[in-house]
């Protein structure tokens, strides 16, 4: 006879299969790694997952939704930094999850819910970096630009991994040509 097991809250039951998933997704990957294997490791039935998840992408959302979380707690942390190390831990940080974001680059196009994680995530850390160039006295009519410059360097450093001297070296000259910016009037003719 099975021993009964003492009733569990929902959102903690969420929680362990989102952290089996977790584990999973970052270990083994996202193709190799199934809902039943999910479940295995959360303890429970794939069943089980289908009934908090409706299919494998929405527990990916699920994953990438706590992991940002932590994210964000991580660069409320780091507020006093200076901005150098602020960036230099982002990309510390956005490297251990360095196969999940492939796997949404190359899912976004086929799923709606990664799609929209996907453009979620781009507006709140676009805007996260856009409190930083404000904060370095980047003019607002330079902002977008040097925003999206910030999202190409990062996104090349995660696809492209280098030493933690080249990594910093980088880092302060995006740094260094956000401040020049700021350090210059902005001429609306420039060509």
């Amino acid at each position: 006879m099975p021993r009964n097991r003492r009733p569990q809250d929902r959102e903690e039951k969420r929680g362990e299969i989102v952290a089996a998933a977790t584990r999973l997704f970052v270990e083994e990957g996202y193709d190799p790694t199934t809902m039943a294997r999910i479940g295995r490791e959360a303890g429970v039935t794939s069943n089980t997952v289908y009934w908090y998840f409706k299919d494998k992408d929405e527990v990916l959302v699920a994953v990438l939704d706590a992991l940002f979380a932590h994210f964000l707690d991580g660069v409320t942390a780091r507020s006093a930094e200076p901005p150098v190390d602020q960036l230099l831990w982002a990309v510390t940080e956005l490297r251990r999850v360095d196969r999940l974001i492939t796997t949404v680059h190359a899912r976004v196009a086929a799923s709606e819910s990664l799609r929209v994680w996907h453009d979620g995530f781009h507006e709140q850390v676009e805007t996260i970096l856009r409190w930083h160039l404000a904060a370095l006295g980047v003019p607002e009519t330079e902002q977008t630009e040097m925003t999206r410059i910030g999202v190409f360097v990062v996104e090349g450093m995660l696809t492209h991994a280098g030493d933690a001297a080249s990594d910093r070296a980088v880092v302060e000259t995006l740094v260094r040509s956000a401040r020049g910016i700021a350090a210059v009037p902005s001429s609306p003719d420039v060509r």
